[in-house]
C-alpha cells in the first residue's frame, strides 16, 4: 500500500515538473530574440512611437526598462490601442510591444501607424457583417493579442517579410489596405506573398 502511494506521488511530481518544463519552453521562443533586441537598446530601455490613424492620437513611450515592463507606459499603450469605435479598453499582451520593438530595430523605422488593435466582441461581429471575409470570428484582436499597422517610411511588403522572419505569432499581409497584422498567437502567415 505504501509502495503504491509513493509511486503515485512520484508520478504526480513528474507530471508537475513536465508541465512546468513545457510551460517554460512555450515562453522561450519569444524570450530569446527579444533579449538581444533589449540588449541593443540604449541604457536597457525600449521605446515605441505611435500614431493612431483613426483618432490622430500620438504616443512616444518607453514601455520596458532594465527592471521590466513599465506599468504606467503599458497603461498608456492600453488606452491608445483601445477599441476606438466603442471606447472599450483591454490589457494588451505586452509581448506585442516586444515584437514591435524588434521590428523597429530590424527595419530602422520610427513611428508605427495603428490601424486596429483591441476590438470588442460587438465591434468584431459588426466588422464581420460589413467588412467581408477579412475579419476572423475568433479574432485575436478580441483577446488584445493582435495589432494591424504600418511603419512610416518603410515599405509594408518589407515590414511583412521582417515580421515573418522574426518567427513569432501570426503575420497577415493586406496590400490593398497597406497594412500588416501581427499577433502573439501560433506562428502562421496569410495574405499574398509580396512581389
Amino acid at each position: 500500500m505504501l509502495h503504491n502511494s509513493i509511486n503515485g506521488a512520484r508520478r504526480r511530481e513528474t507530471a508537475t515538473h513536465r508541465r512546468l518544463f513545457l510551460k517554460g519552453l512555450a515562453a522561450l521562443p519569444l524570450a530569446v530574440p527579444f533579449a538581444s533586441a533589449r540588449a541593443t537598446s540604449s541604457a536597457g530601455s525600449c521605446e515605441l512611437k505611435f500614431r493612431h490613424t483613426h483618432t490622430e492620437e500620438r504616443l512616444n513611450v518607453v514601455f520596458r526598462d532594465s527592471r521590466g515592463y513599465v506599468d504606467s507606459a503599458i497603461a498608456r499603450l492600453n488606452w491608445l490601442l483601445r477599441d476606438f469605435r466603442t471606447g472599450q479598453m483591454a490589457s494588451m499582451d505586452p509581448r506585442l510591444f516586444d515584437i514591435l520593438h524588434a521590428l523597429s530595430l530590424t527595419c530602422g523605422g520610427d513611428v508605427f501607424e495603428i490601424i486596429s488593435a483591441y476590438r470588442s466582441p460587438a465591434t468584431n461581429a459588426k466588422l464581420r457583417k460589413t467588412g467581408g471575409g477579412g475579419v476572423a470570428r475568433h479574432s485575436l484582436h478580441m483577446e488584445a493579442r493582435a495589432i494591424d499597422l504600418r511603419l512610416v517610411g518603410f515599405d509594408t511588403a518589407r515590414l511583412r517579410e521582417a515580421a515573418v522572419a522574426l518567427g513569432f505569432g501570426g503575420v497577415g499581409y493586406y496590400p490593398e489596405s497597406d497594412f500588416v497584422h501581427v499577433d502573439t498567437g501560433n506562428v502562421r502567415t496569410w495574405g499574398p506573398e509580396p512581389t
